[in-house]
Formats: C-alpha cells, sequence, structure tokens
C-alpha cells in the first residue's frame, strides 16, 4: 500500500515547514532510511527519510512550498502502484486553502516558483525543468516571457540549451548575443528563511541601537592568564567572556531580558545567550542555556560543541530555540567597527561585536594605545527604553573592563 510523505515535527515549537531539494525524482527507486527531501524551519534544515522501500510515485509538494506539520510532501510505493485512493486526500493536504487575511509568511502553494520579472506573476515550470534550468544557467524567467499561458518543461529547457549550443557554435558576436549578462542565485532554502524572518523583525520592531568602544586590556589578561595552563582545544575565547558577561548583565538586568507576546511583556527567569554562528549559505543561532549559572569552561566547551556540529548541520531544533538574548560577532572579520544587528525575534535585544583594534586612548591624562573593541546594542524599543538599556550596556562594559567582578 502507498504511504505518504509528510512534514515531520522536528522540534516541540514548531509547527510549518519549507520543502527544500528534493533529493529524488518521481519514479526514482528508494531505500528505507533513505534520505529523499531536504526540509527547512527558521531555526534549521534537515532531510526527510523514507520510511519504507518503494518507488517515489508522486511529489505534490514543489521546492519552496510552506506545509504545516502532517501535511503530505510525496507518496512513495510499488512500482506501477495505483495510487489513485491516495491521491485526492494526500494533495488536499499539500495544498491547504489560505487566509483571505493577511498572512505572516508566504502564500503556501503547491507550485512557489520564482516570481515573474515581469509583473510579480508566478512562473509555471515542472520541478524537472527547474532543476535542468539552474543546471545549464538557463534564465527560466525569460523562457516564461515567450510562453506566458503556458507552463516551461523540460522540452523548453532543452530547446533553449540546444540554441545556446547552435549559437555558441557560430560567430562570436551571436554567442555573446544570448549570453546572460548576470548570474542567477535562486532565492531559496536557508537564505530565504533567513531573509523572510529579518524582514519579519525589521518591520515588527521599533528598533534603536547603541554604539560604544570597550577596553579589552583586562579581559585579554584574564584570558591569557586561564589558558596559559590549558591545553588549545580547551582555551577560552573571546566570545566565551562575553557571553559570561552578557549573562551576568542580564542577571542584574532582567528588563532586558524580556518578550513581547500579545499585550503583555514576559520577563524571562532563565538567561538563554544565542551565540550566531555563520554558515556557507547563511547562519544559525545556537543556544546556550542558563549562561549565567554556567562556569567559563562549562560556556567554552558548549560554545565550541554547538558550533562544530552547526557546521556539520547536526544541530537538534531545541538547541536552536528558547534564546533570550543573542550575541553575533563579525570581529574576526576585521573589517566592521560597529554595524546594526537584527533583532532575533521573539527576543528584544541583541549585541554586535565588531573588530578589536588598537586606539589611542587617553588614561590619566596620558595618551596610550590600548585594545578596543566595537559594541552596538540593538533593542526593541516598544519594551525597552533608551535609558534601561544604556544602564545595561554600561554593566557589560563594567564586566568587560573589569572581568573579575563576573566571578565575586
Amino acid at each position: 500500500m502507498a504511504t505518504v510523505l509528510s512534514m515531520p515535527k522536528l522540534g516541540l515549537s514548531m509547527t510549518e515547514g519549507i520543502v527544500g531539494k528534493w533529493l529524488k525524482q518521481e519514479g526514482d527507486s528508494v531505500k528505507k532510511g533513505e534520505a529523499v527531501v531536504e526540509i527547512m524551519t527558521d531555526k534549521i534544515n534537515n532531510v526527510v527519510e523514507s520510511p519504507v522501500d518503494g518507488v517515489l510515485l508522486k511529489i505534490l509538494a514543489e521546492p519552496d512550498t510552506k506545509l504545516l506539520i502532517g501535511e503530505v510532501m510525496g507518496i512513495i510505493g510499488l512500482p506501477g502502484e495505483d495510487i489513485g485512493m491516495v491521491l485526492p486526500a494526500a494533495a488536499a493536504s499539500a495544498a491547504p486553502e489560505v487566509p483571505a487575511g493577511p498572512a505572516s509568511g508566504p502564500t503556501v502553494s503547491v507550485s512557489a516558483e520564482p516570481a515573474s520579472p515581469a509583473g510579480g506573476e508566478r512562473i509555471k515550470i515542472s520541478p524537472l525543468a527547474k532543476k535542468m534550468a539552474q543546471e545549464h544557467g538557463i534564465d527560466y524567467a525569460l523562457l516564461a516571457r515567450q510562453k506566458p499561458e503556458g507552463r516551461i518543461t523540460k522540452e523548453d529547457i532543452e530547446a533553449a540549451i540546444a540554441a545556446r549550443e547552435s549559437a555558441q557554435a557560430g560567430s562570436a558576436p551571436v554567442a555573446e548575443a544570448v549570453q546572460p549578462a548576470w548570474e542567477i542565485i535562486p532565492y531559496e532554502g536557508m537564505q530565504r528563511v533567513i531573509g523572510e524572518n529579518m524582514l519579519k523583525s525589521w518591520t515588527a520592531a521599533p528598533r534603536v541601537t547603541l554604539h560604544v568602544s570597550v577596553d579589552l586590556s583586562q579581559l585579554l589578561a584574564l584570558r591569557t592568564s586561564i589558558n596559559s595552563d590549558l591545553p588549545e582545544e580547551e582555551r577560552i575565547s573571546v566570545t566565551d567572556l562575553l557571553v559570561k558577561a552578557v549573562a551576568m548583565a542580564l542577571q542584574s538586568k532582567p528588563r532586558i531580558n524580556v518578550t513581547l507576546c500579545d499585550k503583555q511583556i514576559k520577563v524571562w527567569r532563565d538567561i538563554n545567550v544565542g551565540v550566531a554562528v555563520a554558515l556557507p549559505n547563511g547562519l544559525v543561532v545556537p543556544v546556550v542555556r542558563n549562561a549565567d549559572r554556567k562556569t567559563l569552561s562549562e560556556i567554552s566547551r558548549e560554545i565550541k560543541d554547538l558550533a562544530q556540529r552547526a557546521r556539520q548541520n547536526k544541530l537538534k531544533l531545541e538547541e536552536m530555540t528558547g534564546g533570550t538574548f543573542t550575541i553575533t560577532n563579525l570581529g574576526a572579520y576585521g573589517s566592521v567597527d560597529y554595524f546594526t544587528p537584527v533583532i532575533n525575534q521573539p527576543e528584544s535585544a541583541i549585541l554586535g561585536v565588531g573588530r578589536m583594534i588598537k586606539t589611542p586612548v587617553v588614561i590619566e591624562e596620558q595618551v596610550v594605545a590600548r585594545p578596543m573593541l566595537g559594541l552596538s546594542l540593538s533593542f526593541d524599543h516598544r519594551i525597552i527604553n533608551g535609558a534601561p538599556a544604556a544602564e545595561f550596556l554600561a554593566v557589560v562594559i563594567k564586566f568587560i573592563e573589569h572581568p573579575y567582578k563576573m566571578f565575586v
């Protein structure tokens, strides 16, 4: 009997996911436990494995389709199996009715292709044709202009490939005329999810950003002292110390550790600090829970483990949810002093960390060079006012410039 492949629930807070790349096409054989399709949430990418041996008989949700938990993505069964009894219910599940009112995300659709440059309409293209176009560098948006009423098929892409090859075999001017002047990178996958979340945060929260330079002299001296007897893999980083400093500052100023929920402001008792980790195709924010109650070595080990598994795409959804404050560090690139970080919703504040640079400063009437670090605190002005934010930032500065105070 045919088996439906549904959007799985990967964590307690997950309610929906986005279909990513299909790793198998209709008609392909699959083994039980073999990866069939990639899925994405606002926190994590993962793959869905086949629950049975068989053949991928039908793909019902194309890439970029947003589905609720349990809605059907495809059907797996025996070769030639009749899926007539399963298909209507599965198709209805894969294309739920869209409410008429404003939506919080992209429209749910079985066919969710990139928008046409000509005017916002959706491009009709089969999954196989889309894959072929991307592999061969064919701009299928241009083909859509020539075929506005029809669906682009693999035959259309094959014809476009043949036409380009024929032109390239002729005179150089003709080849140059048909060669696109740009490269197309599909706006999909993790990049699209991140983009939608950033837009939602930017439009929802009226933010203010405070910038300050902080002297790292004593913090670096403490770090050198701690690391002197530690093996390289256990050494403390500046980020580890910043997480501890922020956690202790949140303990001192709990009104920064807040979330706006409907008409209520939640002041969280737990202090869970997210640390942004850059990936080749985006970023994730694993969370160090109860950072204020953990030792510096515990924080360091946890950050190293989370960052390593983040780059291997092995984090669990629970490890990237529940944060109450985020730190994002661009200092390693050596090109940024200050910036305006986007608040990681539903949190209400985020600390951006810039580069450390030797800077002339006046100390006791003397001009000396000190390692200065740029900090940028962005906060949601609906529930955090400027004065409390400045007070919190002052506590962070105190713990950075006098780090032993974090431990007394």
